[in-house]
């Protein structure tokens, strides 16, 4: 298992900080009730210590111990500036201990936000673009009714989204399960939709699909993958270009993968395995209308796959072009 991310710059700072300043509060609170503790015990001492102790004599089998004040009062002293410095050093630790769950909860709550802009985005863009498309046919007189239908489909898989993000950060026994979903279903919608956003610069999408193969993620999740996959491959295609859709069963019929191809120049400035690191992106990134690059969608292809018992993979990038490949377990 992948060691769990940790705050950087500002949230790192902050919780830095944070543990400071509630180490200098605990360790100025813990110095006042050790000095109390030791001028207390210290005026007891004087208070006890008498000049006529030393003149008087041990009865027979009596033995008495004289210890001078001043050294005990030294002792004291040091003994206090100790357990000041142990008291600062504990403090730390428990201040550490306790601000570290709060950044966690922060990084948890930013990255959510990053998910949620990301995965936000391209339906927002289909919606805008089916539009764009509605108001043309409006003003030239057209019958507006099949992308009204549309519009309504995609404003829908945009709630689905939403919802699917919601489902993401809630507890796992809190998300919603769905029954065996047909992967050439949600290919064939996801697509319909996409193509909005690469017929305008001539990309062709093409999708075979290997039989009748189902899977256990739910249906919003495996639509969450292809649209971050065939979204990044339209963004890294040249114009006229195609980007192929493959899904193909395992010879065992346990496993089925789901291989997104583009044309274009391949990864470059950045190890392909690092591309499912949140914020990666490789270089020369043919913009698109709506260009999302490598960076934090194939995180989250990737964590989607790890939940449901899948992984994610670059199978081939050169200067033809690249692939990325979703293995999945079949319902």
């Amino acid at each position: 298992m992948a060691p769990r991310p940790r705050p950087i710059g500002g949230d790192a700072a902050a919780i830095a900080h944070a543990s400071r300043v509630v180490t200098a509060r605990i360790t100025i609170a813990a110095a006042a009730i050790v000095v109390l503790v030791v001028a207390a015990t210290a005026a007891f001492i004087l208070d006890q210590s008498r000049p006529s102790e030393l003149l008087e004599k041990p009865q027979p089998g009596q033995t008495k111990i004289y210890v001078d004040a001043d050294d005990l009062l030294i002792a004291m002293i040091g003994v206090g500036a100790i357990a000041i410095v142990l008291a600062g050093l504990l403090s730390w630790v428990i201040a550490r201990g306790a601000v570290e769950p709060l950044g966690e909860a922060l990084r948890i709550q930013r990255t959510f936000v990053a998910d949620a802009s990301h995965e936000l985005r391209t339906p927002v863009a289909v919606v805008a673009a089916r539009v764009e498309v509605l108001k043309q046919e409006i003003d030239a007189g057209e019958d507006p009714g099949d992308n009204l239908r549309e519009l309504q489909h995609d404003v829908r898989l945009l709630g689905d989204v939403i919802t699917d993000l919601l489902l993401a950060a809630a507890p796992p026994a809190e998300r919603e399960q769905d029954g065996p979903v047909h992967v050439a279903e949600v290919v064939d919608d996801t697509l319909t939709d996409l193509r909005i956003l690469a017929e305008p610069r001539g990309v062709v999408l093409d999708a075979t699909v290997d039989g009748d193969i189902t899977t256990t993620m739910p249906r919003t999740s495996l639509r969450r993958c292809v649209v971050v996959l065939v979204d990044n491959a339209i963004g890294h295609s040249p114009d006229g270009g195609t980007v192929g859709v493959r899904v193909v069963s395992s010879r065992d019929r346990q496993w089925f993968t789901l291989a997104v191809e583009d044309h274009g120049s391949g990864i470059s400035g950045v190890d392909p395995s690092r591309l499912f690191e949140r914020f990666a992106h490789g270089d020369d990134v043919v913009a698109g209308p709506v260009r999302t690059g490598y960076g934090i969608g194939l995180s989250l292809v990737r964590d989607l796959a790890d939940r449901y018992g899948g992984r994610i993979e670059v199978t081939d990038t050169s200067s033809a072009g690249t692939t990325f490949t979703l293995y999945l377990p079949r319902a």
